[in-house]
Order: C-alpha cells, then structure tokens, then sequence
C-alpha cells in the first residue's frame, strides 16, 4: 500500500499548487481553451512521476527482495480482501486528482476523466509489473482487476452523471495488537505511523460514500451529507492463516486469534460539496475527500455481533 500513496501525495500536492496560482475549472464543466503550457507542465508531471516512481520503487523496495523471471501469483484469498479495496481506492483518487489536474489544462470535460483513469491504471501498474519480477510476489490479476474498478468507478460516473454520487473512501483506527505481536505487526506492516496508516490491514476500513441528495433528493437533506456503508477486517497475522515462521526459524501459531471481516453504517460528509469562497480550501476539501469523516456507526461483524460506535475512524 505504501508503494501505491505517493502517487496520491504528490499528485494531491501538485494539485492544491495549481489552484494556488489559478482558479481550476469545476471537474463538471465544459473545458476550455486549452493552455498549452499547462497541458505540457501537467503531462510532465505524470510522466515524471510514473518514471520516477519506477526508479524510486525499484531502488527503496524491491531492491530488498530477490528477482525472478516474470510470474504471476493469486493472492484473491489473502488478507481478507483488504489489499483489493486498497488497489480500488487508490485508483479511483488518482485517477480524480488526475483528472482535475487535466481539467486545468483546458482540455474538454470528457477527456480530462479518461486521461485521468487511464494516468490511475499507467501507475498502478508500474507497481504490478515490478511484482511479476520480484521472488517475493507475482503479478496479480486480482490487483489488476481491482485497478481498472476503481479507475473505472470514478470515470464511469464523470461521464454519465458529471459527478461522484459514489465515492471511494479509507479510515484509520490502530488494532490493539497484544505486547508479544508487535514484532509480527513490524514485520508485517512496517515500524513508522506512516507505513502501518497505509500498510496495516487490520487497521484500516474501506468506504462506499453515497451522496443523499443526489439519489433522494425529495428528502431535503444538506448536499454534503452522505450514507457509508464500510467494510474491514482484522486479526489477520499472515495472508490466508495465523501461522508463520521467522527468521530464526522459530514457526508460530496463533489461530486462537479469529480473523474477523466487519461491516459498517454510518454517515459521512462530502467535502466537495461544504460551500467556501477560498480556493484552497476548495482543493484541501478536494484531496481529503479521500479519507471518511469520523462519526457514529453501526458494525456488523461476520459472527453476527451487532455493535454501535459513539465515533468510529
């Protein structure tokens, strides 16, 4: 998950830079004349960004992993699933930061959304290829397939609606992992905040953020106010079962520990859609839209425990 953010950050950075300096075209109208300048500047964004990911990735990741020829490897039954809503959201916020940014070049509406999804896809899939050379994974077509879904679920929606009525959203919250599992969780998940907010499956809850107004809009209800439907799940200590060994050789089993999926209801908030004059608030309220706002919640879990949550992140 960490190889994949940083495509985000600095698209998102880049982003709320551009707005700074002028005003950027509402994703939803019709482009303009087309700004050659940016369009240059913004097309060598990407391609910076996609080589340099490549070379960084190469160097900071998979240089600590032994190669192999290219293979492939399915991992659809690993962790639950987590990974695969983690290559959706990722794809989907790419690909609408990325549109925007075309957007600003001038370029029409409609292929400003299919540069966009296609710059989401171009990337993930450096990451994907670089795994079907590394020993210790494959290429996934689980991952592959869950790129194109989120790619897609952000330009399927732009072109029909010219709106995200749905979007992809992630929230945080660290798993109370027992003293003697944090080496496990290290190893696993990495040791900064950084890498387990991005890494740490059992932390984390995947979004399906549904605008009230747009589908029901006889309620009346503010246009910012969204219905989210979650999902996560933790207790996971390896990838299919809670038994590894480590470095030593010393084999561990801990399937006392049940790997639980979760389901959640709960309110959330469009920021897209909170009205503010300021320019950069427009692009903060933009890029954070990515992440769930912290409310109320109602979970059911895979037993069939019901639970409420005064706040759940």
């Amino acid at each position: 998950m960490i190889k994949k953010i940083f495509c985000i950050s600095v698209l998102g950075f880049f982003l709320l830079v551009c707005h700074a300096q002028d005003t950027i075209s509402p994703i939803h109208l019709s482009g303009k004349q087309i700004n050659n300048k940016r369009l240059w500047l913004i097309a060598g964004t990407h391609a910076a960004l996609w080589g340099g990911s490549y070379v960084a990735l190469n160097k900071a990741w998979y240089a600590n992993y032994p190669r192999s020829s290219f293979h492939f490897f399915n991992d659809n039954r690993e962790w639950n699933q987590m990974d695969k809503l983690g290559h959706v959201w990722t794809s989907y916020n790419v690909g609408r930061i990325s549109s925007e940014m075309w957007q600003w070049t001038g370029l029409p509406h409609n292929k400003s959304v299919i540069y966009g999804g296609i710059s989401a896809i171009a990337y993930q899939s450096i990451i994907e290829i670089q795994d079907g050379f590394s020993a210790e994974w494959g290429f996934s077509w689980g991952d592959m397939a869950a790129n194109v879904v989120g790619a897609a679920a952000f330009v399927s929606q732009q072109l029909g609606w010219k709106d995200q009525r749905i979007q992809v959203k992630m929230s945080y919250w660290p798993y109370p992992y027992e003293a003697d599992l944090t080496g496990r969780r290290n190893q696993l998940f990495g040791n900064g905040l950084t890498e387990k907010i991005l890494k740490d499956y059992n932390s984390q809850t995947y979004w399906i953020s549904a605008n009230l107004d747009a589908f029901f809009s006889e309620l009346h209800v503010p246009k910012w106010l969204n219905i989210s439907f979650g999902y996560g799940s933790d207790g996971m200590l390896g990838g299919t079962i809670n038994r590894w060994t480590d470095k030593q050789g010393v084999q561990y089993d801990r399937t006392d520990i049940p790997r639980t999926r979760r389901f959640f209801l709960s309110p959330d908030i469009d920021l897209t859609k909170v009205k503010t004059k300021s320019k950069i608030l427009k692009t903060i309220f933009f890029t954070l839209n990515m992440l769930k706002v912290p409310a109320p919640a109602i979970e059911l879990d895979g037993r069939g425990k019901l639970k409420l949550h005064a706040i759940y992140y």
